[in-house]
């Protein structure tokens, strides 16, 4: 599989592979290099599934994904041993970057304001991009899915939601030249750019004390790649690019980049104890996405102890509140590379 292949994974644009099974979960043996994982589960089998972050309490899942019946992504909840899967995003639409508030209120966004039908994809004859579709915009609902309240209705992309206390980061294209990352309450109120270089800054995720923020960013460096970009963004798409980690305080200060590996590096978030970080690269093997950790002082042009050693993506780790499992989303035991299943991970240090 080559590498625009393996990026276009990153922001879900998933090709779909039907399978059909009953299992809640199964029980699946890591690989001897996945020495953190004192057991792995494997929660989902049928479709295509990502993104699955826990509840505050850990009782809960909330994730995306889409089966046959469904021809782009809707969001699901269910309970931490994969029972109970139910559809959350009942209006149609594309839906993505779910999100819990407390447990019995989620966020996530969706184009279904505009219509019900999944959104036309862009002609990716001519090479791979990763669409921004303007019209996503985040919202609040109850555990069940009912909408409680539309917390965006500026133009352009708003996605990327994660929460921490009562303030929500999210990444949005507002401005119509670049993505940058911001904040806002949980009720839409007192939103604040936390980015302004010209470029892309997304995928944000608190650490646990709600000081600090980690994300991925590309920063086109010449005027011509610069322009290139923006107009892109204009057009409602981001070309490919590198991506690097970083973080900074929750007010947008000390902005810091972690990571200079010159790939793509996605999807970071933090462990229990605030100090570490872990997150997906292909930096290290160009074919594969796998999982790796380094501290936030990180700087070095190494990638960081790898967590994960099969499949080529590996993507999207979240830990419990508690720091003692590990959610991810994964290409193995799966006869096609393009489908990713959920998996849970018991985790030891």
């Amino acid at each position: 599989m080559n590498n625009q292949k393996l990026i276009a994974l990153f922001c879900l644009s998933f090709l779909f592979a039907a399978c059909s099974h009953n299992l809640s979960s199964k029980d699946v043996s890591p690989d001897n290099g996945e020495k953190h994982f004192k057991s792995l589960t494997q929660l989902t089998f049928e479709g295509t599934n990502a993104e699955a972050y826990f509840s505050p309490d850990g009782k809960s899942i909330i994730f995306q994904g889409h089966n046959a019946e469904q021809k782009c992504d809707q969001i699901f909840t269910m309970n931490v041993d994969g029972k109970h899967k139910t559809l959350i995003s009942t209006h149609g639409g594309r839906n993505t970057c779910s999100f819990f508030i407390d447990p019995n209120t989620i966020l996530f966004s969706s184009t279904h304001k505009q219509t019900s039908e999944c959104p036309a994809e862009r002609d990716k004859s001519k090479g791979y991009v990763w669409e921004i579709y303007k019209n996503y915009d985040i919202y609040r609902a109850d555990a069940s899915g009912n909408i409680l309240g539309m917390l965006t209705t500026t133009p352009g992309y708003d996605a990327e939601s994660t929460v921490c206390g009562d303030q929500i980061t999210f990444t949005s294209a507002r401005d119509g030249k670049n993505v940058s990352v911001y904040t806002m309450n949980t009720d839409g109120k007192n939103v604040k750019r936390l980015t302004s270089k010209i470029g892309y800054s997304g995928g944000p995720f608190f650490s646990p004390n709600c000081k600090q923020i980690v994300y991925r960013a590309f920063y086109p460096k010449t005027k011509l790649d610069q322009k290139k970009f923006q107009h892109a963004v204009s057009s409602g798409y981001i070309p490919p690019g590198a991506l690097e980690i970083w973080v900074m305080n929750s007010d947008g200060s000390n902005q810091k980049q972690l990571t200079h590996l010159g790939a793509s590096s996605f999807a970071p978030s933090f462990f229990a104890d605030g100090k570490r970080i872990i997150y997906s690269t292909n930096g290290v093997n160009q074919k594969a996405f796998q999982l790796h950790t380094i501290d936030t002082t990180h700087s070095g042009k190494e990638a960081g102890e790898a967590i994960t050693a099969i499949g080529s993506f590996n993507g999207f780790p979240m830990f419990s509140p508690d720091g003692k499992y590990l959610l991810f989303a994964s290409n193995r035991n799966s006869s096609n590379p393009h489908e990713l299943q959920i998996f849970l991970a018991e985790w030891q240090d």
